[in-house]
């Protein structure tokens, strides 16, 4: 039987913790290659303005990006940019290994799997977000911000990722409103502080979006408050929606343990549940999800596998 091409550790995703683990798995000198199926960087490519992560005082998501990437890639890191499709469990020599399938139908076989999938944003879940996305509703306030010059918007949402949304969009737009469905918002306090400054702001706190309509673009909201119950009619050009994410957990929900919310549980090592698989991220359970812990997670995760496939391997450290 012919031998097949297995690698060491096949990534999956590459966010700030995928390029991470990238970087540290290619400097050990592991046969390593990453899959990303979207833009390299993950959402971090979507923010304006970074300012939060160590050494770096104030830069763009997508030039912090590119410097992960090329960091990655200068030390040999092998790119594919394809998602995978499935990931199955195989026998090699006696030995048990992972094939996983790319959208292409290419097989590639690996001894450990890193998974670091990220999350996506949620939504509304209510009558004309479907119609009218990318027609007026939005997530992403980099991508669609200036296309909203002198307009009135509306964001939904009270923590970090609204906020910070919000206060982008207050460079384009003639009137923002920010609407929460708590009494408090939970964003930062030192953003918190600049959103209520900002004379283009109006915050509705406990309240909904009950319904978005329009035309052919967003021309009002209906909103309800929760305390009152009254109901109103708010007319605006724009809904920004950042009300959390969801992981993108589907490929390895039969794998691995998530928890209630479906992301992936691990140990501070960032072992699964099951043996040789490993995750980082956005896409694990954690406190705090940001580009630095994911960096962090993706560089605990390659040193994990590192010592993981040596001992497989019988290459341990004397």
């Amino acid at each position: 039987m012919e031998n097949i091409k297995v690698f060491d550790v096949i990534i999956i995703g590459g966010g700030p913790a995928g390029l991470a683990a990238g970087l540290y798995a290619s400097r050990a000198k592991l046969e390593v290659v990453s899959f990303e199926k979207l833009v390299y960087g993950g959402q971090v490519v979507l923010t304006d303005k970074i300012e939060n992560y160590p050494s770096v005082t104030e830069a763009s998501g997508s030039r912090l990006a590119s410097n992960f990437y090329n960091h990655a890639v200068k030390f040999g890191l092998s790119i594919v940019t394809s998602g995978i499709s499935k990931i199955e469990e195989r026998t090699e020599n006696g030995r048990n290994i992972f094939a996983l399938t790319d959208e292409c139908g290419k097989v590639y076989n690996t001894i450990s799997i890193i998974v670091a999938t990220g999350a996506h944003w949620r939504k509304l879940g209510v009558p004309g977000e479907n119609k009218f996305q990318g027609r007026g509703v939005s997530y992403c306030a980099t991508c669609d911000g200036p296309l909203y010059k002198d307009k009135n918007v509306v964001v939904v949402g009270g923590g970090n990722s609204a906020v910070e949304g919000a206060l982008f969009l207050t460079k384009f737009v003639k009137k923002l409103t920010l609407i929460h469905r708590r009494s408090m918002l939970r964003a930062a306090k030192i953003l918190q502080e600049e959103l209520f400054k900002n004379k283009k702001v109006d915050v509705k706190l406990d309240t909904v979006i009950s319904e978005i309509k329009g035309t052919k673009r967003v021309e009002k909201i209906v909103i309800k408050n929760g305390k009152t119950g009254g109901v109103e009619e708010l007319y605006c050009e724009g809904v920004f929606v950042f009300i959390g994410q969801d992981p993108n957990t589907d490929l390895v929900k039969d794998l691995v343990k998530l928890n209630e919310n479906n992301f992936i549980i691990t140990d501070e090592e960032m072992r699964t549940s099951k043996e040789g698989i490993f995750a980082a991220g956005d896409v694990r359970r954690k406190v705090l999800r940001q580009v630095v812990t994911a960096a962090s997670d993706g560089a605990i995760a390659a040193h994990v596998v590192e010592q993981y496939v040596r001992k497989l391997k019988g290459e341990e450290y004397k």
